[in-house]
């Protein structure tokens, strides 16, 4: 490779921030290469709680990490944009036309050169084609959509309450997200009821609609069960089997000819890749869209293209799209680019150490799994053990990538935010 290589990396999600920020205090730092992280955003967030950006009860301003902030402090350069295809032949990226909020262009299309490129463009909700979902559904895949949603939810509950009506909302989709998402919008109506409405807030009614046997089905089924039980406690309606083949500006129609009326139509169900990876230089996808990898995540067409995370599948061991199997292949890769860059150390192959998973219904319950299957949570503090280390996932996320101090001061800042703040968005 060149005496100062080019590695740049797509996408600033959980893997992709995590590792152009590793590399930058490595290559970057003593000048062995000069890392570049591409995103069409300016901001990054932690996407297990675009949930709770989307219902309101976190204050999305307060969590999100400035990508030309980030990288001024940790040596790598930022740029914003969307790659839109790769010249595998000549090593380079080809950006498309960056737009303002209103559309006009200000960053004309341009290419970057790369010697070793890493796609970690993460992964969006899949419509699997059903008729009239992306037409009339809403989707919470990134911040953009999220707090789009919270914005349609404020305003269509104030129309509720000021014709003494019920607001319907059915959320598609019964893993994590959806799940999460349903057990959030009461608990934002509770907060609601601090600040306004008196003794008639609006009424709210949320459908949950999962295709399968039971919901969360990445869990052990007692988690599945008692999520179902503290769901219905909360008047959330559950029903599983129930898929959907169609949609339209009033609700959804199920296979088996019923229909669900929602004035709010969420899609939080299935997972693909971008459609953009189609355009990447030809590399193998699978029907998902994912970048077929080989163990050690270098693509199996090009060895100077790896990808991570939600948008890579591991040919040989399929992994869950989980920010957990994202942030330990960018910890990974991470530890042995340096080699590759300096030496032509070939990456070894990335093995994945499941460390469990956790499930937070709100401030009503949780759950959380370890690996050999113990489940902890959801007893008579209602979960709070599992709520608990739902939280500190996230100021671990934080710690690592502003360092400890920082991450600590973070930790206080949101604290004493709270004493000043509403708990909700309420504007």
């Amino acid at each position: 490779m060149a005496e100062k290589s080019e590695i740049l990396v797509v996408g600033g999600g959980v893997a992709g921030l995590a590792l152009a920020t590793r590399l930058g205090k490595t290559l970057g730092k003593q000048g062995d290469a000069r890392i570049t992280l591409i995103d069409k955003s300016f901001s990054h967030v932690w996407k297990p709680m675009l949930h709770c950006f989307a219902a309101g009860t976190v204050q999305n301003e307060n969590n999100r990490i400035s990508f030309m902030s980030q990288a001024s402090q940790h040596y790598f350069d930022f740029w914003p944009g969307e790659v839109v295809a790769v010249d595998r032949l000549n090593r380079k990226a080809v950006l498309g036309p960056f737009r303002s909020a209103d559309g006009s262009v200000v960053l004309d299309g341009r290419t970057v050169d790369y010697d070793a490129l890493v796609l970690a463009i993460g992964s969006c909700a899949n419509d699997f084609g059903t008729p009239g979902v992306a037409e009339h559904c809403l989707f919470i895949d990134n911040l953009i959509e999220a707090n789009g949603f919270n914005e349609k939810f404020r305003m269509e509950l104030l129309r509720a309450f000021g014709a003494n009506a019920e607001l319907d909302i059915a959320i598609v989709g019964g893993g994590a997200t959806g799940t999460q998402l349903a057990a959030e919008l009461h608990k934002a109506l509770d907060l609601v009821r601090l600040y306004s409405f008196e003794k008639n807030p609006p009424k709210l009614k949320i459908t949950l609609l999962e295709a399968g046997p039971r919901i969360l089905p990445a869990f052990p089924e007692q988690v599945s069960e008692a999520a179902q039980r503290e769901l219905e406690r909360i008047k959330v309606d559950v029903r599983t089997s129930a898929m959907v083949s169609g949609a339209d500006e009033g609700g959804f129609t199920l296979k088996d000819g019923s229909y669900v009326p929602a004035t709010l139509r969420v899609w939080a169900a299935g997972v693909k890749a971008p459609a953009v990876t189609a355009q990447f230089g030809g590399l193998s996808l699978n029907r998902s869209g994912q970048v077929i990898v080989q163990p050690n995540l270098c693509s199996v067409d090009d060895e100077r293209i790896f990808a991570v995370g939600d948008c890579s599948f591991i040919r040989d061991e399929p992994l869950p799209p989980t920010a957990q199997v994202a942030r330990q292949q960018a910890h990974h890769l991470a530890k042995h680019v340096p080699a590759l860059i300096r030496n032509g150390t070939a990456v070894p192959s990335c093995v994945f150490r499941n460390k469990g998973a956790i499930v937070a219904l709100g401030d009503y319950n949780g759950w959380g799994t370890l690996p050999g299957g113990t489940v902890f949570g959801g007893g008579l503090l209602n979960g709070l053990s599992a709520r608990l280390g739902h939280m500190m996932l996230y100021r671990q996320h934080q710690v690592e990538l502003y360092g400890l101090s920082r991450g600590l001061m973070s930790c206080l800042a949101d604290w004493l935010d709270t004493l000043v703040r509403p708990s909700v968005r309420l504007d």
